[in-house]
């Protein structure tokens, strides 16, 4: 098998001795190549576990591998974008591009950064103090494709910007990690947005991975069923039911056949089945194959 582009094992993190574990006994692979949706309530360790990803959070415990490599000896593969776009206000456009090609040198392609500016319309000259929210996203972005990252780490980039902003800069990402193809792990709350542009997906909630793999497969790997009250078939893995009068709702998982009852039956969408896992925090957690962490390298303690 191939090296994973994150390969995490009973990671964890905790903030102070006796604090609260942001992270803990995460467990997950993500192959390289995929386009990948990290999502979950607030709190359920998102940035945490991003920050650990990027060399900038250390684990408390367990193991981790970013391309084959702890997270510090990856940076130079990586590129990670933080919710507040951390970018220097006093410089222009090509005074920020300047700097990310003097930081890596012999990575750079300048070629792509400009092109990335070039397509929201943007002054070079322009200060970035003086640019719009969608404005300093397609700068950072331009900073971070601009590396040629084999990780790209995305933490909400897209939170504060109108439908529109988002559609165009999603589109433009989408086709640059199309083109290289980089791996992007993007956290997000706007779940109808994702579906069609992710086609991989880790769920997280508790500092826990509940949720990993193609989304494709976990879609298939669900069943909608909707009709009378009744009882739902032995042994059937139900995520989440509702009954509203005399009909019922449930959100199941395809583990048993045939389901028993007379129920319409439908594939959910990807926002049917996010949300019926974070309302069901009972609900067991689902890992695909290819979302199922191998052996890490023996004896590699805590990722540093």
């Amino acid at each position: 098998m191939s090296i994973a582009a994150i390969e995490a094992v009973g990671l964890g993190k905790r903030y102070g001795r006796l604090g609260k574990w942001a992270v803990q006994d995460c467990s997950f692979r993500l192959p390289q190549g995929q386009i990948c949706a990290l999502v979950g309530p607030n709190g359920a360790g998102k940035s945490t576990l991003l920050g650990q990803l990027a060399g900038l959070v250390r684990p408390s415990r367990g193991e981790l591998r970013v391309m084959g490599k702890t997270p510090g000896a990856a940076r130079q593969q990586l590129a990670f974008l933080a919710q507040e776009k951390p970018l220097y206000p006093q410089f222009t456009i090509e005074e920020t591009l300047r700097m990310g090609q003097e930081l890596n040198p012999g990575h750079w392609d300048a070629e792509r950064a400009a092109r990335i500016v070039k397509e929201g319309d943007l002054d070079p000259g322009t200060k970035v103090r003086e640019l719009s929210g969608g404005q300093r996203t397609r700068v950072a972005l331009a900073l971070c494709l601009g590396k040629q990252p084999d990780l790209l780490l995305l933490d909400e980039p897209m939170a504060d910007l109108d439908p529109l902003a988002r559609h165009q800069l999603m589109g433009n990402l989408l086709a640059e990690a199309g083109e290289s193809g980089t791996t992007v792990v993007i956290s997000s709350h706007i779940l109808a947005e994702l579906e069609g542009a992710c086609d991989y997906l880790l769920l997280m909630e508790n500092g826990r991975i509940r949720l990993g793999g193609e989304t494709d497969e976990l879609l298939s790997a669900h069943a909608l069923l909707s009709g009378p009250v009744t009882e739902i078939g032995a042994g059937t893995t139900v995520v989440e039911s509702k009954v509203t009068g005399r009909h019922m709702t449930a959100l199941v998982r395809r583990d048993s056949e045939p389901l028993g009852g007379d129920w319409e039956v439908v594939e959910p969408t990807l926002e049917e089945l996010l949300l019926a896992h974070m309302r069901s925090p009972q609900a067991p957690a689902l890992l695909t194959p290819s979302a199922e962490p191998q052996a890490v390298r023996a004896g590699a303690g805590v990722a540093a």
